[in-house]
């Protein structure tokens, strides 16, 4: 792997063609040109023009896709088509599935979810697993969040709306009792104390990835849940579903991105929990960090930024190193997180 196609250079993506561009041969693909001055070139057309795309894809030995859910899988197909490997950052369960089944037949590598949840989290889930004997829970949770809130819905939309929307509205897999399920999103909602710090956080769509087929039978409960300011998720509830919002999403992202503009001072709280036993005791092993904004490259990146393309570049890092399969579908679950740390770009998630 040496030629890297990055597409949808936004906040994420400009940063994800930078990191991979130490390394390898790096071009973008936007719309537009890049919201971040970039040090690499980049091929300006539309990716719903699927002659531009198929023709820009083949040219290289991997694609990176940093645009929203919905754009997705007419990039993931023209990389199948070409045989080269595909990355991207989704929390949606129809893309992935889709996805899923290129990838019987991919000649290359199809890598979705790469991001922080379903991503980061749940590496950092399954490898708590491996210090136990058994397995009997699984909570997994992750806030991107500003540092300094203000308003009733204490957030900013530092994130792709489109997605937060998509989590906030589709149904959610958990194992609940030792049987997988589907609960609502916005649901389950529970109190979380950080170093004196009142949270909430309730069930979002996605952030499980394929958690829930790795650990069917294995264990009694596994949930993953979003981590907000106490008060969000029944704001939320009042619009989606009390105004009856939630079937005009492109209004919904509308209004939240005019009154919840990105502020620059952002917190990215990555928390899990295992409870099962070792040596027949009962015992439980956590995970937790606070992830704040860093520079890289002499230029100060949100946390939500560094930590989405930091996740996604080790990955790339981990195939092009031959520590990964070099076809077919990944499960980030089977990543090793101690060789993800030892990555260029894993090494920012490292005490």
């Amino acid at each position: 792997m040496k030629n890297i196609l990055v597409v949808g250079l936004g906040k994420v993506g400009s940063l994800v063609g930078t990191l991979l561009s130490h390394r390898f041969s790096v071009t973008g693909f936007d719309r537009q040109n890049p919201v971040e001055t970039v040090s690499f070139p980049v091929i300006t057309g539309n990716v719903t023009d699927q002659a531009t795309l198929t023709d820009a894809v083949g040219r290289f030995d991997a694609v990176v896709s940093c645009l929203p859910y919905n754009l997705n899988l007419p990039i993931a197909k023209a990389a199948y088509a070409a045989g080269i490997h595909y990355f991207d950052l989704t929390e949606d369960v129809p893309t992935t599935t889709a996805i899923r089944e290129m990838a019987k037949t991919a000649r290359g590598v199809m890598a979705p979810q790469c991001g922080l949840a379903p991503g980061l989290i749940g590496i950092v889930g399954a490898d708590l697993t491996k210090r136990f004997d058994k397995l009997r829970d699984i909570e997994l949770r992750v806030g991107a969040l500003p540092r300094y809130p203000n308003g009733l819905l204490g957030y900013s939309f530092t994130w792709s709306p489109a997605g937060v929307i998509n989590e906030y509205l589709n149904d959610c897999e958990v194992i609940a009792n030792g049987t997988i399920k589907m609960v609502p999103a916005l649901d389950g909602i529970e109190q979380i104390n950080i170093e004196g710090q009142e949270f909430e956080a309730f069930s979002t769509s996605g952030g499980l990835g394929t958690m829930c087929e790795t650990y069917a039978g294995r264990v009694d409960t596994l949930n993953y849940k979003t981590i907000r300011y106490p008060g969000h998720c029944r704001l939320m509830r009042f619009m989606l579903y009390e105004l009856i919002l939630k079937n005009k999403r492109e209004l919904v992202e509308e209004i939240l991105t005019e009154a919840k503009p990105p502020v620059q001072a952002d917190v990215v709280y990555v928390y899990a929990v295992v409870e099962g036993w070792k040596d027949d005791k009962l015992a439980r092993e956590e995970f937790y960090r606070a992830y704040h904004p860093r520079d890289i490259d002499g230029k100060s990146w949100r946390a939500i930024s560094w930590t989405t393309a930091g996740s996604i570049a080790a990955v790339v890092e981990l195939v092009a190193d031959g520590k990964l399969p070099q076809q077919g579908f990944i499960k980030q679950e089977d990543i090793p997180f101690a060789e993800y740390l030892q990555t260029t770009n894993g090494a920012f998630f490292r005490d």
